[in-house]
């Protein structure tokens, strides 16, 4: 399919364009229709949701607030009824408002604080938050601030008003492509180049995220999931490009032909990338075990992300190097590789310095790893998941500065009230000891409706308060029992309180599947029980250290407001779970692309020692390249202007930096020099057992030279010399396969002499190169018996194939 692609490059590219533009007409003529669905089956404030539904079927717009506080005097004043009566019946006036309660009418009396220096209305808007136009919603608040004065503070709270507030829409993605593009640019030093992986996630963010707006319309896709795909498809779709356009430029590098070297980039990168997908599809699978309504939608926006990030690596980008051929390497390299020939196949440079040291010293460094990871784990004993609100917004912002006022007049809870739902019993005499139970500031009962009567309880705590939590508890299981109603307690601080228990009990089955899950992938693909009960140790090492530095940040609020993200809070209900799936998913990218490379050296040469090293050495460089782009990717969606956006942004930075930095490159290679062989121990009964699934691709298969030519291995050898007949002692002969795989490689003796192992008869790549000597590097066709070969170097003289 990669030569099909790269030989047919502009249909490839007409067919992904025209995908493109055809979802965007689509997605613009239809629009979106997201949808929240927090609430959980069999849970108490599910019951109270579904009575409030039936007693009131014909649910009201978006409810905001404006609230103004002065100074001196109260807000009674004719000064302040002067300035603000006319701004709230010029509101009133607009077209796309319901209805404004106005505090200062004979029923209002109740939304003006017990002091008189803080008032509030209600601005009940005809639609729902996300269908009210944003025209609409700055006109209220320009007409509302447009009061103010010296003395007299107002600001405008609510989910339509938080609207006003958030960044132009892209502001996050845009700012981390260009943050991926410079470290694209240092790691390629080639425009086309760094220009390539950003095409392909580009490509693949665009129909995935037209695609999940589609998708909209026929089933429950909340609003977080469209930030979540582009936060998971940035990333992967990225790294996904980078890992085949790295090993394509080192094919390149190496000698072979621009198609050669993207047909064999596809079939060893390539194939990794469709393993690694498809193991973050199934790590956001495992979010179904949870069997929340809500994930559902989450599942689908960044699963077809990811697989559409896959197809685009595997179609578009060989089509497009086709188009580039050779101007994928810089200048600078192809006139390095005129000049010097192909590269010699070792790794070097500080990579390959690096695995040395780790094989050196791997107890050293695994225990001072995973004490890093163990310190970096500790905030996670006290985490606590929640909701947030716009309490937790920036401070200079309205919505914060309006849920304050609110709380200071009216109470913490004011800004989370309960609603108590009565279907049976009386309810006027449990509002009545409701009122006398500890934690309760407020209560109001409603004149029943159809049969339900609803109590409102505004609790003395605000709503993240584990006291409000106690609170809604003491309700539960002492007061409306011991009342003999028949009472289920709502409201949104309900929901939240209901879906974050449920997420904490199901949370091990759902860390168990996933992890199940990838054991048995990886079990397949290396036939071995330690390398994935490691990674599957690591994953959960690499999962308690994000979230506790997720907990530090935003739970204890070490540096939140340096960081623009707001006040500190609970750690979101689902986010645990959505981190979870990215993060092992990623996590098994990393593994698949460090192991798979060490595999591959361990089926050659069963050393494992050098299976480790080369591993390391040859795929380090690129995987922490790719963790630094996305690290840049996830944080930039701190500027996303949504706090849960930004929780899993910093949380999953976090978690590639660790994973990358700290368990890929020491912990999880130092681990596998220690425990030697028995990295890739499996019983002999179960290989029989196990399916055969290949990350790498079977080794080349020579040409033969004749039809009949199967025999066994043979050699080449022969005398490396210079143009004089000296012999070159110290001499660098690489024998490669034609797909660019190295088969053997040699120095030569004093006498200049060589000897390389040949596999099987066929043709070869062999490669000679030596100090203040050129390169020089040809094929070779090695029939039943060794071959012999001779090689003269001689200096700045390169014979370089093709």
């Amino acid at each position: 399919m990669a030569r099909w692609c790269y030989r047919h490059r502009l249909v490839v590219l007409f067919l992904w364009v025209g995908a493109l533009f055809g979802l965007g007409a689509a997605g613009s003529a239809a629009g979106t229709d997201y949808a929240n669905v927090f609430s959980l089956p069999d849970t108490d404030s599910k019951t109270a949701y579904d009575l409030m539904t039936k007693a009131f079927p014909q649910s009201a717009g978006d409810t905001d607030t404006v609230v103004w506080k002065v100074e001196e005097g109260s807000v009674r004043d004719e000064s302040v009824r002067s300035r603000i009566e006319p701004a709230l019946k010029d509101i009133a006036a607009m077209k796309g408002v319901g209805e404004v309660s106005d505090p200062y009418a004979a029923q209002g009396a109740a939304q003006i604080s017990e002091d008189g220096r803080i008032a509030y209305a209600q601005v009940t808007f005809a639609e729902q938050a996300n269908a009210v136009p944003k025209e609409l919603i700055e006109d209220v608040v320009d007409t509302a601030q447009a009061a103010e004065r010296d003395g007299l503070q107002v600001e405008l709270g609510g989910q339509a008003i938080a609207r006003t507030q958030e960044p132009p829409q892209g502001t996050a993605e845009l700012v981390g492509i260009v943050a991926a593009a410079i470290v694209l640019f240092l790691a390629f030093g080639s425009l086309f180049a760094m220009l390539l992986p950003l095409v392909v996630a580009i490509a693949a963010l665009g129909t995935g995220l037209m695609a999940t707006s589609l998708l909209s319309h026929v089933t429950d896709v909340p609003e977080v999931a469209p930030l979540l795909g582009s936060l998971i498809g940035l990333g992967v779709g990225i790294d996904y490009a980078l890992f085949i356009v790295t090993r394509h430029r080192r094919g390149i590098l190496r000698g072979m032909k621009p198609e050669d070297a993207a047909v064999t980039a596809l079939n060893t990168s390539g194939r990794a990338v469709l393993f690694a997908g498809g193991t973050v599809c199934i790590a956001l699978a495992g979010m179904l075990v949870m069997n929340m309504r809500f994930l559902d939608g989450v599942v689908i926006a960044t699963s077809l992300t990811v697989v559409l990030s896959v197809l685009a690596a595997t179609t578009l980008l060989p089509a497009l190097l086709g188009m580039l051929g050779m101007r994928v390497l810089s200048r600078r390299q192809r006139r390095r590789l005129a000049a010097n020939g192909p590269e010699s196949a070792e790794a070097s440079g500080l990579a390959a310095r690096w695995s040395s040291y780790v094989e050196k010293r791997p107890r050293t460094i695994a225990a001072g790893a995973l004490v890093v990871m163990l310190i970096l784990a500790l905030p996670v004993l006290s985490i606590r998941l929640g909701a947030t609100d716009q309490g937790n917004h920036q401070e200079s912002q309205t919505t914060r500065q309006a849920y304050d006022l609110l709380a200071e007049g009216f109470g913490p809870g004011f800004n989370g009230p309960l609603q108590v739902v009565v279907e049976k019993g009386d309810a006027q005499a449990l509002a009545t000891t409701i009122e006398s139970t500890e934690g309760v500031a407020q209560v109001a009962a409603a004149p029943p409706t159809n049969g339900i009567s609803v109590i409102q309880v505004v609790p003395t705590t605000s709503p993240q308060s584990e006291k409000t939590d106690q609170l809604i508890d003491r309700l539960r299981d002492d007061v409306i029992p011991a009342s003999g109603a028949e009472a289920h307690v709502g409201g949104v601080t309900a929901v939240f309180k209901d879906f974050a228990a449920v997420t904490g009990d199901r949370l091990p089955y759902f860390v168990a599947t996933i992890i199940g899950l990838g054991f048995l992938l990886l079990l397949v693909a290396f036939r071995s029980l330690v390398v994935p009960l490691t990674a599957a140790l690591m994953n959960l090492v690499a999962a308690a250290a994000s979230f506790g530095v997720l907990v530090a940040i935003f739970q204890w609020g070490w540096g939140t407001e340096l960081i623009g993200i707001g006040k500190e809070g609970p750690i979101t209900a689902f986010l645990p779970v959505i981190m979870l799936s990215l993060l092992f998913g990623l996590s098994m990218d990393y593994q698949v692309f460090l192991v798979s490379r060490m595999h591959e050296e361990w089926v050659h040469t069963r050393d494992n020692a050098r299976a480790v090293r080369v591993g390391l050495a040859e795929t380090s460089r690129v995987i922490n390249c790719a963790a630094l782009i996305m690290i840049c990717v996830f944080s930039a969606f701190v500027l996303s202007g949504d706090m849960e956006g930004a929780m899993a942004g910093i949380g999953l930075a976090a978690a590639v930096a660790l994973d990358a930095f700290i368990l890929r490159t020491a912990l999880v290679p130092a681990a596998m020099h220690l425990l030697g062989k028995s990295n890739w121990w499996l019983p002999e009964g179960l290989e029989k057992r196990l399916p055969h699934l290949a990350v790498e691709p079977k080794e080349d298969e020579p040409a033969p030279v004749a039809a009949e030519a199967d025999g066994p291995a043979s050699a080449v050898h022969g005398f490396v010399r210079d143009e004089d007949g000296e012999p070159v002692e110290g001499a660098s002969v690489t024998l490669l396969s034609r797909g660019g795989r190295q088969l053997d490689r040699v120095v030569s003796l004093a006498d200049g002499s060589y000897i390389v192992s040949v596999p099987a008869p066929g043709t070869y790549l062999l490669a000679a190169t030596a100090a203040s000597y050129g390169s020089r590097a040809g094929h070779v066709v090695v029939g039943e018996g060794p071959l012999v070969y001779d090689v003269e170097l001689a200096e700045g003289e390169v014979d370089a194939v093709n």
